[in-house]
């Protein structure tokens, strides 16, 4: 490959911040041949062309099963949280290439019907002891040890911990990165099965990481209120005026508003930091959300439809399993498509967690009615 080129895919390093994390620091897993891409470069095509990242297109954000086409999916949440991160990151000097490969892939282990989804097979997955189900620990898995047919992507590991600390639910005022070697990553990942409080602790090992989570809640906070209004749940007067007037009433204008705030109290720092008063309206702006959208996205009628399905092709799967019925549709597939590595290393519930955890809502569904309609 010719030298120039070479130095056209690294030049970004000479500008980055002291503060950035630069290529020269990646760190994969597993060995791998190197090419003209820098290592953060490299893990953005890795997981764009993923077969998780396509399903995205078909999940749900917050409301599922409308008709209107103008309401977010979660490639739309994940492609706004690139966006808004890469924009920080550009302005903050840092690594941007590292920043996209975590955006994008931080909720590649969200499963149907989001988090309501989530919480049923969280229960499920309890009840098979397999320990807790958490959509970003489930990201991280399926990039080590699901895609390329159970070989892994071997993505770097600076991008697996800010995909496995992205934490969109936990705001902070600051967010500072700590320190992290290879065992101290796999210690945090392994101990978040068993641990359900981990998750509330763990910090990303870099400043970019920092970055995509807090731009986790930038992306959705606004874009929430504008789905929920567009649906009628909503009106625009509804949002507390203590709030409005310090980050805006708009989706752009809370995005603008916050990204702004971000970049003047976080130049030239080694931290993430949002001022006092946005910090406060952004707090309780989540709290609005959560009592007034995502604790009514859904009705009581269908959490216990989803209840249903989830258990019901969760045991019928787990049979077929052990039944070794080769021909039913986890077998033709999925798990006829894995590794032996995989095979070997799962068991059998965790197999029928992992097949559920990538489903889209409308093949769940289906495959819902072609089992049990």
């Amino acid at each position: 490959m010719n030298k120039e080129i070479i130095e056209n895919m690294n030049k970004h390093n000479k500008n980055l911040s002291s503060y950035a994390c630069f290529d020269t620091e990646a760190k994969r897993i597993n060995k791998s041949i190197e090419d003209f891409r820098t290592p953060f470069f490299r893990d953005i095509d890795k997981i764009i062309y993923s077969l998780s990242y396509i399903r995205y297109i078909d999940k749900t954000q917050v409301y599922t099963n409308n008709e209107n086409d103008m309401i977010s999916k979660r490639m739309t949440h994940v492609q706004m949280v690139s966006k808004i991160a890469r924009t920080i990151g550009r302005a903050l000097n840092l690594n941007e290439d590292l920043i996209e490969a975590a955006a994008l892939g931080h909720d590649l282990g969200h499963v149907p019907f989001g988090h309501v989804g989530e919480s049923i097979l969280n229960e499920i997955s309890l009840r098979y002891n397999e320990g807790y189900f958490c959509h970003n620990v489930q990201s991280v898995r399926t990039l080590m040890d699901i895609e390329n047919n159970g070989l892994g992507s071997n993505i770097t590991l600076q991008v697996l911990d800010a995909i496995f600390c992205h934490n969109g639910e936990m705001l902070e005022g600051t967010y500072s990165p700590v320190v992290k070697a290879e065992e101290d990553f796999f210690k945090e990942y392994n101990l978040s099965y068993k641990d359900k409080e981990i998750l509330k602790k763990v910090k990303p090992m870099t400043l970019e990481g920092c970055v995509v989570r807090i731009s986790d809640v930038v992306a959705y906070i606004g874009k929430d209120i504008e789905d929920a209004i567009r649906l009628g749940n909503i009106k625009e007067n509804d949002i507390p005026q203590n709030i409005t007037k310090v980050l805006g009433k708009t989706n752009s204008q809370i995005v603008n508003t916050i990204i702004l705030d971000i970049i003047n109290n976080s130049y030239n720092k080694n931290y993430i930091k949002l001022s006092p008063n946005i910090f406060s309206a952004l707090k309780q702006l989540i709290d609005f959300n959560y009592k007034n959208i995502y604790l009514k996205a859904n009705t009581n009628e269908q959490i216990e439809l989803y209840k249903k399905m989830f258990n019901s092709l969760f045991d019928l799967y787990y049979e077929q399993i052990n039944q070794n019925k080769t021909k039913e549709d986890i077998f033709t597939l999925f798990l006829n498509n894995m590794s032996s590595q995989y095979k070997k290393n799962t068991t059998n519930a965790r197999i029928v967690i992992d097949y559920i955890a990538g489903m889209t809502d409308d093949f769940l569904q289906n495959q819902y009615k072609k089992y049990f309609k």
